[in-house]
């Protein structure tokens, strides 16, 4: 399915997983919690992230786009045991902060623990979007967009993490309008909606 998509990486990544591995990845997953906010972005409360998923309450989130020096993009494979968009493609990294934990330490810690590397990090825009998922699951989430810079091989997480690649974002967009299933909904919406500034970073950055 990988190669008749049309998504070829130059290089291939997986490692087997455990049972134990990921049952433990799934319990602490359910226990974690979110931060609700207003249309703003205030703090209003906290709730466990399952929970809040299923009731769609509008929460704090971050995605993470990283680049190397041809201004590829960095994309993962949502691992296929996932609770929700299992098995799509991906930026970089996507998460939520943690109650009382600062955004960019945040972003920092979700990009070493699903893709085993760390990059300096620069927020460069926000968006919103209420999306309905799998599952009867709702993505309603004021989400930070963080952009970064790496030119190493990752190292991702097996439990988070089933393939990674690199991708022009010409052909990234190509692949999006002829194969749109194979991407999670918000990664979508940020391309064809907000590329223009990931693009006016990338037009300033050096290579």
């Amino acid at each position: 399915m990988f190669l008749q998509s049309g998504l070829r990486p130059e290089i291939f990544f997986k490692q087997p997983k455990t049972h134990f591995t990921f049952k433990k990845k799934w319990w602490q997953r359910m226990v974690e919690e979110v931060v609700l906010v207003d249309q703003a972005d205030n703090t209003i409360g906290v709730k466990e992230k399952l929970r809040a998923h299923l009731q769609g309450n509008l929460h704090r989130a971050f995605s993470i786009f990283v680049f190397n020096s041809k201004h590829e993009l960095l994309m993962q494979q949502r691992n296929k045991l996932k609770y929700h968009t299992p098995g799509l493609w991906s930026n970089t990294c996507c998460s939520h902060p943690r109650p009382n934990e600062e955004l960019e330490s945040a972003a920092h810690r979700r990009l070493r623990e699903e893709m085993g590397f760390n990059c300096k990090l620069t927020k460069i825009f926000s968006c919103y979007y209420n999306l309905k998922l799998d599952n009867n699951l709702i993505e309603h989430e004021h989400d930070h967009v963080f952009i970064g810079f790496f030119n190493g091989e990752p190292l991702p997480v097996p439990a988070e993490v089933d393939n990674w690649q690199w991708i022009s974002m010409k052909k990234l967009k190509e692949q999006i309008e002829t194969s749109p299933h194979l991407f999670t909904p918000w990664f979508k919406i940020i391309i064809l909606n907000h590329a223009a500034k990931l693009n006016s970073v990338l037009l300033r950055h050096k290579i």
